[in-house]
């Protein structure tokens, strides 16, 4: 892959040693760091408790479950993306039982190529969700931010006996004079008068 700043964190869950082994052929450090691995849904459940990963790579079947409710179940439940590889014979039902949780599938035996160009969709569509994650956190610190300052206007209205135009300028004038924040004024606000 291309230099990159970031590395991707990765789970495989896998009762095959080879497939773990030929996996980690396919995610050099520089790219996929840490990688983890669990031998069964149980474990993989575990590992998913303690840390959070982009990458869920489940090579089905798996020794206490299928791994299919794993991987849609990864897609629900966090922002990672699941590979999920099954039996040729079996990809057509279980693609169609999985794609619509985002769940990315493959048949075995699959080829090197591949598998990488999966890892890499996967990299693609977990940096989409990352700069989604990220506006809707914008988005949630600006809602904040104008509850708090209309909980200091009504303080002003109530306490003062300003009007809604009045309070919202005096907040702005605040702001202004003292160089911080409508916020940091909302909240010195709010602690004076709440």
């Amino acid at each position: 892959m291309v230099f990159q700043e970031r590395t991707y964190a990765v789970l495989i869950v896998s009762a095959a040693e080879k497939f773990i082994s030929t996996t980690m052929t396919l995610l050099p450090m520089t790219d996929y760091y840490p990688v983890d691995t669990a031998k069964s849904v149980g474990a993989a459940r575990r590992a998913l408790l303690e840390r959070s990963y982009d990458i869920v790579i489940v090579n089905a079947p798996l020794p206490d479950d299928f791994g299919m409710q794993l991987a849609i179940d990864v897609c629900n439940d966090s922002a990672a993306g699941a590979l999920l590889l099954v039996k040729s014979e079996l990809y057509d039902d279980v693609y169609a039982r999985v794609v619509e949780f985002g769940v990315l599938t493959l048949s075995k035996p699959t080829s090197q190529s591949v598998m990488t160009q999966s890892l890499r969709t996967l990299c693609a569509m977990r940096e989409r969700m990352r700069r989604a994650e990220e506006k809707q956190a914008s988005v949630e610190e600006k809602i904040e931010e104008i509850r708090l300052i209309n909980h200091a206007k009504w303080l002003l209205i109530q306490c003062l006996s300003m009007t809604e135009a009045d309070a919202h300028r005096y907040i702005e004038k605040q702001a202004m004079d003292t160089r911080r924040s409508k916020r940091a004024v909302a909240e010195n606000i709010i602690k004076t008068y709440d």
